[in-house]
């Protein structure tokens, strides 16, 4: 939409102001999806605050100059609908009202957290009216038919009234917001119901017995060749039908064996999926009818501890039921990881194909957190990262700097340097972890090794780093404690690498390169036999010119 705009306005010969009619958007470049804010690629280097911070004015003030101390340029903060319709139908938006004001005055964007109809799976942010009114608002039902405190996604009365006051939100949002401090939405938290393998309330057991919908069945037969593999492999083991039941098309499980080990709930999982999506796909229509900014839902991630629905909020928005949430809500922009499991790399892997932005929304901080930064950015094009509760993170002092503090302060000065490479297959992604000690791929005419520069601190962290080619033979890498060594990748006639210069620097405020020492002798390895390449002890940025020899 908003590059129709603007082509309209080039075409009719219309000047605007700089950004000044321009609504934050999301836009192709190569393999990347890119965060557009006031005509420009825009690297969100961000932070979640907890849960309660903003529902006080006076609590939020000592809270934005903090967030500009730790270089952050985007907040992720929560407006919930129990604070913004207490009585039906009438709204107080005093709240969102000094959100706004106390980011714009920091120069700190915002992405909102609509808290509504579920968080982490239950519904404990809808106002009293919709709490206490459960013949209205009905409950999903576990199969001995007790109701359990999560909205019933087969409500529509539920739906329409989250959809109302999305929807007048975000109409607020168009009409106060004019410097344009909120890019982004979230709809929902960590949605999926939990307790329970699939809602059995009347409706959504009539639904389930019923033919799936028909949109759903146009979409299989559209995308038959091109769905997600896990959806592919047990639509084709059931027949790969685009008619029937939910269990004649995707297979029935197995909700009555006692042994939970041996149940598989796919099919539960795939029908909570679409009736969620199908939901929170009306509220995003109904507020980008008032406000067309970009719009995400955030997973809660299935685990090897809770690997089967209801041990995990079954029907949100993981990897493997991807194509239901495109099919029943494509009003909402793309899918994002919350990701506090171990398994960082392939997370982050199975969020970035079919086309999904990648964007990281809340996991760890910290050490870990800035190494996992480096990686999720340069190695799959992610739009930004947000650590968790980052009001509660210390202060960054000239003696002992937050790790993640740190690392964004380096980031910003590169951004625009890592947005002009995104999609563009001239970036990688570092991430040396203790079950993964050693990354190597090609780059350019060089194959590149890294591997941690002190071993002993990933028995509690991570290494990690990006790493950009400028020319054929010239490199440059942000990288935290790792080895970064670089070997031809055909030998040919010049069959050894050497260093022509290694300079450390930075990037400042402009985007320009300063470059400070020039680093050589113990400051690099330039071994025939242990290596050619950069020493990163801390959390620095190293540009390596290279040169072949015999």
């Amino acid at each position: 939409m908003l590059n129709r705009i603007l082509l309209v306005a080039a075409v009719c010969g219309i000047s605007f102001a700089a950004g000044a009619q321009s609504l934050p958007g999301l836009q192709k470049q190569g393999t990347a999806t890119q965060l557009i804010v006031d005509g420009k690629p825009y690297l969100m280097l961000a932070g979640e605050l907890h849960n309660s911070s903003c529902s006080n004015v006076e609590y939020m003030d000592a809270i934005w100059p903090r967030m500009k101390q730790l270089n952050m340029n985007t907040i992720l903060a929560p407006v919930s609908w129990e604070l913004i319709e207490p009585q039906e139908g009438t709204f107080d938006f005093t709240l969102v009202d000094a959100m706004i004001r106390g980011a714009e005055q920091s120069g700190i964007k915002l992405v909102i957290l609509w808290f509504a109809s579920w968080k982490n799976g239950g519904s404990i942010y809808m106002p009293s009216w919709v709490k206490k009114d459960f013949e209205r608002f009905p409950r999903a039902m576990d199969q001995q038919g007790n109701r359990i405190e999560i909205l019933s996604t087969f409500s529509d009365e539920a739906m329409k009234a989250d959809a109302r006051a999305f929807a007048a939100f975000m109409k607020h949002v168009r009409e106060t917001d004019t410097k344009r401090t909120i890019l982004m939405v979230q709809i929902e938290n960590e949605v999926g119901v939990l307790n329970t393998v699939r809602d059995f309330s009347p409706a959504a057991n009539q639904a389930f017995n019923g033919p799936i919908p028909q949109d759903l069945s146009a979409y299989l037969s559209k995308n038959r060749n091109n769905l997600a593999p896990e959806l592919q492999n047990v639509w084709r083991r059931a027949g790969s039908r685009t008619s029937g039941t939910w269990e004649e098309v995707f297979g029935r499980s197995f909700v009555d064996v006692k042994d939970w080990r041996s149940m598989s709930f796919f099919t539960e999982e795939i029908f909570m999926a679409y009736h969620y999506a199908r939901y929170m796909g009306y509220i995003a229509r109904e507020g980008k009818k008032e406000y067309n900014i970009p719009l995400f839902v955030n997973a809660w991630l299935k685990g090897p501890d809770h690997p089967w629905t209801g041990r995990f909020p079954g029907g949100g928005p993981l990897p493997q039921v991807m194509d239901l949430w495109r099919c029943a809500a494509p009003a909402i922009d793309f899918l994002a990881p919350d990701i506090y499991l171990p398994f960082f790399r392939e997370i982050v892997e199975q969020y970035d194909r079919m086309g999904n932005a990648v964007f990281i929304p809340e996991t760890r901080g910290g050490d870990i957190g800035a190494s996992r930064a480096l990686f999720a950015i340069g190695e799959h094009n992610a739009m930004g990262f947000s650590p968790f509760g980052i009001d509660g993170m210390r202060m960054s002092t000239s003696t002992a700097p937050d790790p993640l503090a740190a690392t964004y302060r380096l980031l910003d000065g590169m951004s625009g340097l890592i947005l002009r490479h995104q999609g563009k297959g001239t970036m990688r992604g570092i991430l040396v972890e203790k079950d993964a000690p050693v990354q190597t791929f090609e780059m350019g005419n060089y194959i590149v090794t890294a591997d941690v520069y002190n071993s002993q601190s990933l028995e509690t962290s991570a290494a990690g780093g990006l790493i950009i080619q400028l020319g054929s033979d010239e490199y440059i890498v942000l990288g935290r404690n790792l080895n970064v060594r670089f070997a031809p990748k055909t030998p040919g006639d010049l069959p050894y690498v050497g260093i022509d210069k290694v300079y450390e620097g930075v990037y400042d405020k402009d985007g320009l390169w300063k470059p400070g020492r020039l680093l050589n002798g113990d400051e690099t390895h330039c071994s025939t036999f242990s290596g050619t390449g950069l020493k990163m002890p801390g959390t620095s940025i190293q540009r390596i010119t290279l040169y072949r020899y015999r």
